[in-house]
């Protein structure tokens, strides 16, 4: 029962952060594209990639959205945790590229940023890989 629920507030509270987040950069990509476009260049130099940044930003940005939703909601949620955790990789290079950086005090917040992002992926993962286990309401308790 206890284990139940937390699961289910831990999907409620993470999707629903990415649901959020990702809604609002669909609509208002803003400074994420410029942020992005260096990191996209280098991607398309070995891989076939639409031209348009800001599309690509949007796009990233509904995968987050939708699948947020859907973890959420608890609809495929270890296929929604990949996703957010697979939109979460560019995500985190593009926007947090702290070895870029010059200013000490800059890098450092990026650096932490960076970080905080990758400890993201890895609990999304652990989601995505964690046992779940039903209990069999009908057995006797030994």
């Amino acid at each position: 029962m206890v284990t139940a629920l937390m699961r289910t507030s831990a999907r409620i509270l993470t999707g629903s952060t990415y649901a959020v987040l990702g809604a609002d950069a669909v609509r208002e990509p803003g400074g994420r594209v410029q942020q992005a476009a260096p990191l996209l260049a280098r991607i398309r130099k070995v891989a076939p990639m639409p031209a348009d940044d800001e599309l690509l930003v949007r796009g990233n940005a509904a995968v987050q959205a939708v699948a947020g939703g859907m973890l959420a909601v608890g609809v495929l949620p270890r296929l929604s945790a990949m996703a957010i955790a697979a939109s979460l990789v560019p995500t985190t290079l593009a926007g947090h590229a702290f070895w870029e950086i010059e200013d000490p005090t800059a890098r450092k917040l990026q650096r932490i940023q960076f970080h905080k992002n990758a400890a993201l992926i890895g609990g999304l993962l652990y989601a995505v890989l964690a046992e779940t286990r039903r209990v069999d309401r009908s057995a006797p308790d030994a």
